[in-house]
């Protein structure tokens, strides 16, 4: 894995840190792109390699004891706290999909939990008092735990999936009503919600007691309703997308990340994280796992955040278009 600059690009600085507790993995990827094995992923360790740009970030999960650990080298240099990652005896969790031509859709090749089956994540006391939190999308039942341990952040977030969707409602939605803002995809806001206009689903949501909704629509952006605001961000045009496994992580840590930055949740700073995230969700896709993530640097997001500006940027005409 290409290391990291040797400045750290935001975790040295005088933001409130970030806890995320959610999956540490070695994946196996096949892609039209080509195949990886035993690479570096998992919900944690991609939120991170965004999130570390501009904050100091707090990791929980767990590792088995064929984990290579020094391909996290790079978050530790970004200022990344290691100490609430477990290694226990057994294999890491593993994962392995195949994507289709489209990189949109992909079938699961395998789930091995090995260690993570038994995840039971207990905060090291001075994450306690973290900042800003990102609850992985794991088990509800394990997020309130978290949820119990921590004692007033700014922030907290979370995701989720369809299998929790669909299996363990009740929990998930007590989550819901206790934190400030939920990320997930498009098809899963529509099952949680049960609302195919994903404008209804994010306000059914945003009804349970998150402030703010992010529904990630893959390659065609993101959608962000709050209190007052509602704002839609496109997707970044890459010419080629090589793996997108970790792009909706990275994009969590982007939007968090900036947040955690800037320190401020108001409409105008929740826009421009939006647009950080999804700014990091494409640099994601540009490489196997986080390997592209890992040699990033915060002038290459800045320039593709401009990008954006470009993108969107258009006059207004200043009268009514004659026939």
């Amino acid at each position: 894995m290409t290391a990291a600059p040797d400045t750290p690009a935001g975790g040295g600085g005088t933001a409130a840190p970030i806890l995320v507790v959610g999956s540490v993995a070695l994946d196996e990827i096949t892609t039209p792109t080509g195949h990886r094995d035993d690479v570096v992923g998992g919900t944690a360790v991609n939120f991170s390699a965004a999130a570390s740009l501009f904050a100091p970030v707090q990791l929980v999960g767990v590792i088995g004891d064929d984990y290579p650990t020094h391909e996290l080298d790079f978050l530790r240099r970004r200022g990344t706290d290691l100490s609430g990652l477990e290694r226990r005896p057994g294999r890491s969790f593993r994962w392995g999909a195949v994507y289709h031509r489209n990189m949109n859709t992909r079938d699961t090749a395998y789930t091995d939990l090995g260690v993570f089956s038994e995840f039971d994540p207990s905060l090291p006391p001075p994450f306690r008092s973290a900042g800003w939190a990102f609850l992985g999308a794991i088990d509800p039942a394990l997020q309130l735990s978290v949820l119990d341990q921590l004692d007033a952040p700014r922030l907290v977030a979370c995701d989720t999936m369809n299998y929790w969707i669909e299996r363990t409602r009740e929990p998930l939605l007590e989550v819901i009503g206790r934190i400030d803002l939920l990320t997930l995809n498009d098809e899963e806001a529509r099952q949680l919600s049960a609302e195919p206009n994903l404008v209804r689903a994010a306000r059914w949501i945003r009804r349970r007691g998150p402030r703010h909704v992010v529904i990630k629509k893959g390659e065609h952006g993101a959608l962000l309703l709050t209190d007052d605001d509602t704002f839609l961000v496109p997707g970044f045009p890459l010419d080629g997308v090589v793996d997108p496994t970790g792009a909706g992580d990275a994009f969590a840590g982007g939007m968090l990340g900036y947040l955690a930055r800037c320190g401020s949740v108001t409409s105008r700073e929740f826009r421009r994280a939006i647009v950080h995230g999804c700014a990091l969700g494409s640099f994601a896709c540009e490489a196997f796992g986080a390997r592209r993530m890992a040699g990033l640097t915060v002038a290459e997001v800045e320039d593709r955040v401009r990008h954006f500006c470009r993108l969107t940027e258009f006059d207004v005409s200043p009268g009514p278009v004659e026939a």
